[in-house]
């Protein structure tokens, strides 16, 4: 919808100094003409809009304006809060307190019931149960190292089991699939990757500062380093009945549901050791169907883990 379109574009815009219609026009896949018209929409609404030519130039808010809080409604402030408050829950710092007081502070005591109201009706935890607090230290640590540009230097310990000694300069935390990671620049491997957190022992920021450098042009450049050094498999699993929930949970394929109950699900995911564990995770409630290798490992597994236990 355009209204949507001329929302983001105003929040664009209030957030960069300025950006070029071109970009905006690839940002909302429409043309530079429908950028040109909703700018001038957006003018017309009464928010000056500032052309400005040249190599640096594009468009931006008029200096000095400030836009009135009503561009923010009660369900805007509620979300705004909502994240902030799951953000700070993993990453405390004063600022985020501040920031939450500085977006109540114009509201009257009717609106401030109203986004306290909003802010009940949807939570975000992003800690772990039980609280983690080595882990909130290292993302501590970690953001001082991005703020100030500072290498940093760790143990790091892969999902083979390997441990190298590594030097990196640290651009991003990310929060993915309820675990977070570290985007940096690895000096021994002279290219960006992702470091799992719960996997950096040792951590050591160094004196050492850095020059930024130009980051990859893809979104989330990291998604396709779960999968790297390992071949895709398509897996047929099995679950017992009373995984149902689970699995619906877990998948967002098609379940099949058997005869019997069982539910069978299609998946591809990388082979390396992490399959095997998370198979292993489900214990007698999930059977590989296949591939036959696949079941042969797992077979084998159980077989020795019975060994074990059984002696």
């Amino acid at each position: 919808m355009k209204i949507d379109r001329l929302i983001s574009i105003l929040v664009v815009l209030l957030r960069r100094e300025r950006v070029q219609a071109k970009e905006l026009a690839e940002m909302f896949d429409v043309s530079v003409r429908t950028i040109l018209r909703d700018v001038d929409a957006i003018n017309l609404a009464g928010i000056p809009i500032v052309t400005y030519q040249g190599a640096n130039g594009g468009i931006g808010i008029a200096e000095g304006y400030r836009l009135d809080k009503s561009v923010l409604s009660a369900n805007d402030m509620a979300a705004i809060i909502t994240t902030l408050k799951g953000v700070s829950g993993m990453m405390p710092d004063s600022r985020f307190d501040v920031l939450m007081e500085k977006l109540k502070n114009p509201l009257s005591s009717a609106q401030l019931d109203m986004v306290d109201l909003k802010t009940r009706q949807m939570i975000v935890d992003l800690s772990p149960w039980g609280g983690n607090e080595p882990l909130k230290e290292k993302i501590i640590l970690l953001r001082q190292a991005i703020e100030n540009y500072n290498e940093i230097e760790f143990v790091y310990l892969d999902a083979e089991g390997t441990r190298t000694r590594r030097r990196v300069e640290p651009y991003s935390l990310i929060l993915k699939g309820q675990k977070w990671y570290l985007y940096a620049w690895c000096l021994l491997r002279q290219d960006f990757r992702l470091f799992k957190l719960s996997r950096i022992k040792e951590l050591l920021i160094t004196d050492q500062s850095y020059p930024a450098r130009e980051l990859p042009n893809e979104q989330f450049p990291w998604e396709g380093e779960w999968k790297q050094n390992a071949r895709m498999l398509e897996l047929d699993l099995l679950f017992e009945q009373e995984m149902e929930s689970r699995v619906e949970e877990y998948f967002d394929s098609d379940m099949i549901r058997q005869d019997d109950g069982r539910i069978m699900i299609k998946i591809h995911l990388p082979e390396n050791n992490w399959l095997y564990a998370w198979l292993l995770s489900f214990g007698s409630t999930v059977e590989v169907i296949n591939p036959p290798h696949v079941r042969e490992i797992m077979a084998r597994t159980a077989a020795e883990i019975f060994k074990k236990y059984s002696s």
